[in-house]
C-alpha cells in the first residue's frame, strides 16, 4: 500500500493521479476534509481508502498501520502568511518528524514536501545550510525538519527524500484560496473583471518584474516518482525548473491564452498595460521584508542524482494549464 498525506490537496492529488497512471490504485489517502470541496480533486482518481489526518496520526504513533510500500508526505499548512507558530510547528514539523521515525522503524521509503521558503531572501538557492534563512514560521517549520534529516543521513534504514518545492502551479489548486498560484488568480481575474493584477515595483524590481522559479505540478510529480524509482537516493533536493521568470510572464501568458481561446489576437506586454488588461497595484506593506522577490532553483544536486527530464517554461506550462481549466469549465 502507498500512503499519500495531503492526498486530497493540490500536489498530493496529482501524485495520486501519477500513481494511477502507473496502474497503482492501492493507495491510502490521508487528509482533512473540513474544507469539504477538496474531495473533487479525487473524483477522477482510484484509491483504496481514505482516513482523516488525526486518526492517521494516532495510528502512526501506535505503529498500527499495515505494510507500506512508500509514504508521500504532502500534508501540511502551506499558508506562508500563517502567524500561529504553535500550530505551524506541530502540523508541519512535528507530524513530519513522527512520520520520519515511523518510516525508519518500519524501513519504509519516505518522500516529503520541503519548500524553497527555507532559503528566505536568497540569493543563493543551493541545498546547503549557509544559504538557508527562512523569512516566516512556515519556512522555519520546513527548515527545521530538513536539519533533522541531515543529521540522520548516514544512519537511515530506508530512503528519505525532502523536495524543496519552488512555486508550483497546475490543476487541483482551486481550494487553496489566496495561496493558489498567480496563474490561477490571474485567470479568475481576467474571466471575472476583464483584466489581471500584479504587484507594482518594490525591492529594486520594476512593476511585475519580481521573478520566481515557477514549476508545473506535472513536473513536480515526475520528480517525486523519480525518487520512488531510485531508492538508493536520500537527501534534500530542489524541485524547481532552474529558471526565474517574472510575474509579467505569467500574466502575459494567461491573457494571451484566454484571448486565443476567444479568437482574439495576441498582445505584447506594453499593449496589455496600455489597454489596462494588466494593472499594477501597490506592493502590500504587510509583505515587505517577508517576500521572496527572486527565486531560482539550483538543479546541480538533482541533475547529479540522475534526473534528466526537462521542465516546462512558464509559457508552455501556464498555457497548458489555462487551456485545461477552460476546457473543464466549458465541459
Amino acid at each position: 500500500m502507498f500512503i499519500v498525506t495531503g492526498g486530497a490537496g493540490f500536489i498530493g492529488s496529482n501524485i495520486v493521479k501519477g500513481l494511477n497512471e502507473r496502474g497503482i490504485t492501492d493507495i491510502l489517502v490521508v487528509d482533512d476534509l473540513q474544507q469539504g470541496e477538496k474531495f473533487k480533486n479525487l473524483v477522477h482518481c482510484e484509491i483504496a481508502d481514505y482516513i482523516d489526518k488525526d486518526v492517521f496520526r494516532e495510528l502512526v504513533r501506535k505503529r498500527a498501520l499495515p505494510a507500506i510500500t512508500a509514504i508521500f508526505h504532502q500534508g501540511a499548512c502551506s499558508d506562508t502568511t500563517e502567524q500561529d507558530g504553535r500550530y505551524m510547528m506541530d502540523n508541519n514539523y512535528r507530524v513530519t518528524l513522527e512520520l520520519f521515525e515511523y518510516s525508519q522503524a518500519t524501513k519504509t521509503p519516505f518522500i516529503y514536501a520541503s519548500s524553497a521558503a527555507v532559503y528566505g531572501a536568497g540569493p543563493n538557492y543551493t541545498e546547503a545550510r549557509e544559504h538557508e534563512a527562512p523569512l516566516n514560521v512556515y519556512g522555519y517549520s520546513k527548515f527545521l525538519f530538513d536539519q533533522i534529516l541531515r543529521r540522520h543521513l548516514k544512519e537511515l534504514t530506508a530512503p528519505v527524500v525532502g523536495l524543496r518545492y519552488f512555486n508550483v502551479y497546475g490543476p487541483n489548486e482551486q481550494h487553496k484560496g489566496r495561496m493558489a498560484s498567480v496563474a490561477l488568480h490571474n485567470m479568475m481575474q481576467y474571466e471575472k473583471e476583464g483584466f489581471v493584477r500584479l504587484f507594482g515595483g518594490w525591492d529594486g524590481y520594476a512593476a511585475g518584474e519580481q521573478a520566481r522559479d515557477f514549476i508545473a505540478v506535472d513536473d513536480a510529480v515526475r520528480v517525486n516518482l523519480f525518487f520512488l524509482d531510485n531508492p538508493q537516493l536520500s537527501g534534500i533536493y530542489n524541485c524547481g525548473t532552474g529558471r526565474a521568470q517574472p510575474f509579467n510572464d505569467i500574466a502575459k501568458t494567461v491573457v494571451n491564452t484566454m484571448r486565443a481561446l476567444r479568437g482574439e489576437p495576441a498582445l505584447d506586454l506594453q499593449a496589455m498595460v496600455d489597454q489596462e488588461l494588466l494593472r499594477y497595484i501597490p506592493f502590500p506593506d504587510d509583505l515587505k521584508g517577508r517576500y521572496q522577490s527572486h527565486t531560482q532553483a539550483d538543479l546541480s544536486h538533482l541533475r547529479a542524482a540522475g534526473y534528466t527530464d526537462e521542465f516546462a517554461t512558464v509559457e508552455q506550462g501556464v498555457e497548458h494549464y489555462v487551456r485545461a481549466l477552460y476546457d473543464t469549465q466549458k465541459g
